[in-house]
């Protein structure tokens, strides 16, 4: 999994129609999407803990949180979206997994004007803390109405992703319990492993693709939250990393090859959470030794984002050789070297084959046998030979152009705005933004 940069984020999701549905820690995925479709920059602590905010990151409060009344109950409600000319996310606050306000959201989907490109969804903290001691049965039940009623609603290309329940520390503090439920946190942990085997079950029997997020953070206990359920934003920015390298591998897009992000989240500070010293190291922080994860570069794909270069046409006949200054010492250095960039040279490099000195050097001085070239106090280079107007070849690129973002008059998107009227004219703005006319 490489690091994606805004830009080439907000290539990825050029004019799709992004839908989040779940508790507070997938708000907090939205949120980061958000962030990372506009700067490259992290979530502040304080962005994560507040929630209902009216604004956030250019995005605004459709309904409830602030607009309505704040509170820790299961029928708290919070929709946002951020809307730009060719970027639409949305989320929608779960505290159930299927129910009658999953209902109505589903319908609404159903019958927006844009149709949703990609659904990532969650719920599980909720239902099996807040609904009875039957909350098994229940959960199975729902699962299977909430997959089988989105399987209608959404068309068949859009990317439906289910996320597992991400690991919860054994103290729980917070508005997720109440205080009559403090002693279930012990046994919250089991449940979730519990219900993520239910959900990525039933997940898979209707088709959809799983993210598993409790594996892959089932050693990053320190970037966990002290309320033992939310996680800081080294965490959230690799969950998001992970969740756009899954839509690019479901879409069949080439990512550009660069170090992996397991290296970057490490790198990021401790968290000083009261549940960490009663839970387990990873193995890398317990062995000192142990051996770094090898990086894995992804499998070529079908499609990349940009065509890859055009073969380099053949070289024309290379001009007669011109008389030198002076002799050429055997030993010495040629006048271009093509290697890729930011590679270091030294003198142990070898070149692909004798016919590289041959191109620059035509003489009747045979090549030197060594592998390396030295620059002689006594040497002079002679006049350059002309270049051929060949366009640079990919190899010798500054970096793996990938993306190479919008012009500077971006044309207008679906989700645009549309153009203000006279004012004469003018009418209320609409709850959700209009197409723009093409």
């Amino acid at each position: 999994m490489v690091l994606l940069l805004s830009s080439e984020v907000r290539q990825l999701l050029h004019n799709k129609f992004v839908v989040i549905l779940g508790d507070s820690v997938q708000r907090s995925v939205y949120k980061d999407l958000v962030l990372l479709l506009q700067k490259d920059c992290l979530l502040t602590s304080s962005q994560l803990m507040v929630k209902g905010e009216l604004s956030f990151e250019q995005d605004k409060l459709v309904y409830g949180g602030q607009k309505g009344h704040m509170h820790n109950r299961t029928d708290y409600r919070e929709v946002r979206q951020y809307c730009s000319g060719h970027h639409l996310v949305r989320f929608y606050f779960l505290t159930r997994v299927y129910n009658e306000y999953v209902q109505a959201v589903l319908k609404e989907l159903q019958s927006d004007s844009y149709t949703p490109d990609i659904v990532i969804i969650n719920s599980c903290l909720w239902d099996v803390s807040r609904y009875g001691q039957n909350y098994i049965r229940s959960y199975q039940e729902n699962l299977e109405n909430m997959f089988t009623h989105l399987r209608e609603v959404v068309p068949e290309s859009c990317l439906v992703l289910w996320n597992t329940t991400m690991p919860v520390g054994q103290k729980i503090t917070g508005g997720l319990l109440r205080r009559d439920q403090q002693h279930l946190a012990l046994l919250l942990g089991d449940k979730v492993i519990e219900a993520n085997f239910y959900s990525s079950t039933e997940a898979q029997k209707h088709g959809f693709d799983v993210l598993d997020l409790y594996f892959h953070f089932r050693h990053e206990q320190r970037h966990r939250q002290g309320d033992g359920v939310h996680w800081n934003q080294f965490a959230h920015r690799q969950l998001s990393q992970l969740l756009l390298a899954h839509v690019a591998d479901a879409w069949g897009v080439e990512l550009p090859h660069r170090n992996p992000v397991d290296k970057w989240i490490r790198n990021g500070p401790e968290s000083e959470g009261p549940d960490q010293s009663a839970e387990r190291p990873s193995q890398a922080s317990r062995d000192p030794l142990a051996l770094p994860l090898i990086p894995l570069l992804p499998s070529p794909r079908n499609s990349p984002l940009l065509p890859l270069p055009t073969p380099r046409p053949p070289l024309p006949q290379l001009l007669p050789p011109q008389p030198r200054p002076i002799p050429c010492h055997p030993v010495m250095s040629p006048p271009l070297l093509f290697c890729p960039q930011d590679t270091d040279f030294s003198s142990d490099h070898h070149f692909p084959s004798d016919q590289f000195f041959f191109n620059y050097f035509p003489s009747d001085v045979p090549p030197s046998t060594q592998t390396g070239f030295d620059f002689q106090a006594d040497f002079m280079f002679g006049p350059q030979l002309p270049r051929p107007p060949f366009p640079t070849p990919y190899y010798q690129q500054r970096a793996p152009v990938v993306h190479r973002g919008f012009p500077r008059n971006l044309p207008r998107g679906p989700y645009g705005p549309s153009r203000r009227r006279p004012r004469s004219y003018r009418r209320r703005a609409p709850a959700h933004p209009e197409p723009r006319p093409h």
